[in-house]
């Protein structure tokens, strides 16, 4: 097979079509009390430290010589319907210590082009050591490399979460003091996940959730090679130490339980990251599985629930003159900016107000300075936040900070993807435990709804009760309205406004113009929507 497709090796189950003979592997003995595993094995080795991408705090980014790759969104994962329409592309990455296993992950995500992608590693999985695992571990005969040494229960879980799109938190673990840090990442759904492990093919539940995998395989005394080169250089170990360390525990581990997982790979990738052929080829299978998974949200809200009546979760300001008034001057375009900017104000602060009278409340008595009792209403819920979708929205914080004290502010930027016109998900910034919150979503257009679906979308992968959220907008169109009501039809929709009708290019009709380029006085761009958010975020 290498006559055909040099340096790359294939193994009966590939999921690209090619088969060819796998070599004999020696799987080792059953344990009953690893049952869970796949190949059954009896003892496990080793203690030791590992660099991994997951074991320091970074920015939700990837770069590469040829862009930025975001690690904390995605295109739509749903459907009109607002369900899950997708799962993102799932790459197992296996092979011994050392072997090349972050360098191939790497080179497969600069080659796909693509711009979501999340890398998480196995290392970050670490089991919570007891003091006297502490104490085994700090004189190095704790055995690191066994099975039992990784928490694959909340590995499963976490990787099925981010298969589905949802948030996910990661632990950090710190390799000095063999434990986990306080604070654990937060990292989003992406287009492409890449998982890589040491024993990234062990675990029976673990397999389900992998698309396609990959065993990297690298000589052992390459292997051998870049350990000493790594423990002594960045260690600060010396060399007898360290080849030690390798004949007694990782070798070993590797014969034991790494190796022998070989025969579950798809694809076994030799020489690791200098191997391009197979990278290529691999780049190739996930395009052609990401192009099945293309869907076209705009298009199908576009043409979904038309001339149907308005939704009861709807509530419009009353059209009185005053409101009125400062509509006519807002959509004037002949409206100076300072003018536009002003009557957006008010029409905000009279919106705002408007949400809060639908948040829950309780009887609650007070007594005058009269010596009095007054039967007054108090929130009843815990908190509550307001999330702004960039960067219009984010116009609208000051009125809510006027008339609500102390809330919490949180962000997403969605913007519009001028080749597909889709809406794209680039940053969320999100306050802690916002599950337990009622949440007022501020946008100051909808127009087919695209964009505050997404946002909808975050908030209830955060855990978010559909019914604490509030969707406030200055100004709607029907077929955003019908979008959001039919896809979450416990999610309360306040506006100042619903205009009918959207023309092709998506604009609302008779609209009033880019929202946030007439706040913050920028030029327009050629073919602007009412739900694209141009500029980057500025928190």
């Amino acid at each position: 097979m290498s006559d055909v497709f040099p340096g790359i090796c294939w193994s009966h189950s590939s999921s690209l079509g090619v088969t060819a003979p796998s070599a004999p592997m020696t799987t080792g003995t059953t344990d009953g009390s690893l049952d869970r595993l796949l190949p059954s094995v009896t003892m496990g080795l080793s203690p030791r430290k590992r660099t991994t991408s997951q074991c320091k705090s970074e920015p939700p980014l990837l770069r590469t010589s040829k862009r930025t790759i975001y690690t904390a969104g995605r295109p739509p994962w749903y459907n009109e319907h607002g369900t899950q329409s997708k799962e993102a592309f799932v790459i197992g990455l296996c092979g011994g210590s050392a072997s090349g296993k972050t360098t191939v992950a790497r080179k497969i995500i600069e080659a796909l082009d693509v711009p979501w992608v999340v890398l998480l590693s196995m290392d970050s999985f670490y089991k919570v050591l007891t003091p006297d695992q502490q104490v085994l571990a700090a004189s190095n005969d704790y055995n690191f490399d066994h099975p039992d040494a990784f928490d694959f229960d909340l590995l499963t879980h976490t990787l099925r979460k981010l298969k589905k799109g949802k948030s996910v938190k990661i632990p950090v673990y710190d390799f000095t003091t063999h434990g986990r840090q306080k604070e654990w990442k937060t990292v989003y759904g992406a287009s492409v996940i890449i998982f890589e492990g040491i024993m990234a093919f062990t675990d029976k539940e673990l397999l389900q959730l992998l698309d396609m995998k990959i065993f990297v395989d690298t000589d052992s005394d390459i292997r051998l090679v870049r350990r000493l080169r790594r423990d002594i250089t960045e260690r600060g170990r010396d060399i007898e130490g360290v080849i030690k360390q390798y004949n007694k525990f990782v070798k070993p581990a590797f014969e034991q339980y790494i190796e022998p997982t070989m025969r579950l790979a798809d694809i076994v990738v030799p020489r690791g990251g200098c191997n391009m052929v197979a990278i290529d080829l691999i780049v190739q299978h996930v395009h052609s599985q990401l192009e099945e998974r293309e869907l076209s949200v705009r298009a199908a809200l576009a043409s979904a629930h038309q001339a149907q009546p308005l939704p009861q979760t709807l509530s419009v300001l009353d059209s009185t003159p005053q409101v009125r008034g400062m509509h006519t001057i807002i959509r004037n375009k002949e409206t100076s900016r300072d003018e536009f900017i002003f009557y957006s104000k008010r029409l905000m602060r009279l919106l705002i107000e408007r949400a809060l009278s639908f948040l829950p409340s309780q009887i609650h008595v007070v007594q005058t300075p009269q010596g009095e009792d007054y039967d007054g209403r108090a929130f009843h819920g815990k908190r509550i936040t307001g999330v702004s979708i960039l960067r219009a929205g984010e116009t609208m914080e000051p009125a809510l900070r006027a008339v609500c004290k102390d809330v919490r502010i949180g962000k997403i930027l969605i913007q519009t993807n001028q080749d597909t016109g889709e809406p794209e998900l680039h940053y969320l910034r999100l306050p802690k435990d916002i599950s337990e919150d009622h949440v007022i979503l501020m946008d100051c257009t909808v127009s087919t709804g695209a964009a505050a679906m997404m946002a909808v979308r975050v908030l209830l992968d955060h855990d978010v009760q559909e019914e604490k959220i509030l969707l406030v907008s200055l100004l709607m169109a029907e077929m955003g309205v019908h979008s959001v009501a039919y896809a979450f039809p416990q999610v309360k929709i306040i506006t100042t406004a619903v205009d009918k009708k959207v023309n092709d290019l998506f604009h609302i009709i008779p609209g009033i113009g880019n929202f946030g380029d007439r706040y913050f006085g920028t030029d327009a761009p050629p073919d602007w929507s009412d739900e694209e958010m141009m500029d980057e975020p500025s928190c």
